[in-house]
């Protein structure tokens, strides 16, 4: 068991060598990699529609978490503000004259 838990770190150790001798643009290529893999994955596999078997037992899961790991009620999900864009004024939707 030790000797197992040994190999282990020493792998992850190993690789946090590479990745610190790795340049900038190879991580950035591998992110591309991934985000790419991802965006197929989920276009070739969409998102399974809940019934109302699986939400009544999501809704009693989600009833035992602690209250401030529950979301307000009538939010499923967080969604960040959208950054407006440069021609745009904050809060009219006019753009800028040039």
């Amino acid at each position: 068991m030790s000797l197992h838990l040994l190999y282990l770190i020493f792998v992850r150790l190993c690789g946090w060598l590479i990745l610190l001798s790795r340049s900038s643009a190879s991580k950035d290529a591998e992110l591309l990699v991934l985000r790419h893999e991802v965006a197929v994955l989920r276009w070739t596999h969409p998102r399974r529609r809940l019934d109302w078997a699986d939400r009544a037992v999501m809704a009693a899961l989600i009833r035992l978490l602690p209250g401030r790991l529950r979301a307000p009620a009538g939010h499923t999900r967080h969604r960040p503000a959208v950054a407006p864009s440069p021609g745009h004024q904050a809060g009219t939707g006019k753009r800028q004259p040039k």
